[in-house]
């Protein structure tokens, strides 16, 4: 594309996924989900997430864990980084249930009845996100999310995303259950397996999704992938700019 044409682009809006793991033999597995047909990235399985929105500000205050400026020197930017790790926390909260928050005790917030009802709320913009962590007594846990990839969608694209990749582990007593709306299926798959159902051509899954499970595949614990996470933070992490809608999603093809 030229530079007049790339100077038109569609600003890219910021936005965040969160790798959900879960300890398994012999890999770690990870949250897949499967977005709902005519979305952006619709049929395809990916790790949950969704852009920022105007309320992480207000929702930052009810949080713990990491500082303004950690968060900053994590990201690589001057200011905004927390509006990243709330975003991410609260699209994980909507799209699967999982709720990286703990409770005025310090214990991780466990699976409500209630929390059902709150979420759709809240998905719907019927609920702020910042009131229903306020009402619920609830702190999100921005300690428990690992920093380590930067994604951007093509230049072509009517709607693009500049994606920030955390990890984190799913907080015990706690389980994940697609929406059924914005998502309509979920997978627990460790890396090499959800790669294998990719090119046996069972599933979809876009581009940054493939490339992030063949960088993710190599670890056997949770603990290590958290060390190696630390490291590409300490090294700076790049952004990885997606030039072409060649590639975009793949199904079935080699990696």
């Amino acid at each position: 594309m030229s530079n007049l044409g790339k100077s038109r682009a569609a600003p890219a809006r910021p936005s965040s996924t969160i790798v959900v793991l879960r300890n398994a033999v012999p890999q770690p597995e990870m949250l897949l989900v499967k977005r709902r047909a005519g979305d952006a990235f619709g049929e395809t399985y990916a790790f949950p997430g969704g852009v920022v929105d105007a309320d992480e500000v207000a929702a930052r205050q009810y949080a713990i864990g990491t500082t303004s400026d950690q968060a900053n020197r994590a990201l690589g930017i001057t200011h905004g980084a927390l509006e990243y790790f709330s975003a991410g926390i609260r699209e994980l909260f909507e799209e699967t249930g999982v709720l990286l928050a703990r409770n005025e005790t310090g214990e991780w917030a466990c699976d409500k009845p209630e929390y059902e009802a709150l979420r759709y709320k809240v998905d719907k913009g019927l609920l702020p996100w910042s009131e229903f962590l306020k009402t619920q007594g609830l702190r999100m846990s921005f300690d428990v999310l690992h920093y380590f990839a930067h994604w951007e969608t093509p230049h072509e694209l009517p709607k693009r995303w500049s994606t920030r990749f955390f990890a984190a582990e799913l907080p015990e007593g706690q389980s994940a259950c697609h929406d059924g709306f914005e998502t309509t299926d979920s997978r627990w798959l460790s890396a090499a397996e959800a790669l294998e159902q990719v090119n046996a051509g069972h599933i979809e899954m876009p581009y940054p999704t493939i490339k992030t499970l063949e960088r993710l595949r190599r670890f056997d614990s949770i603990p290590d992938l958290f060390a190696w996470a630390l490291k590409e933070q300490e090294a700076g992490i790049g952004l990885n700019r997606l030039d072409s809608l060649d590639g975009l999603t793949r199904r079935g093809l080699s990696i």
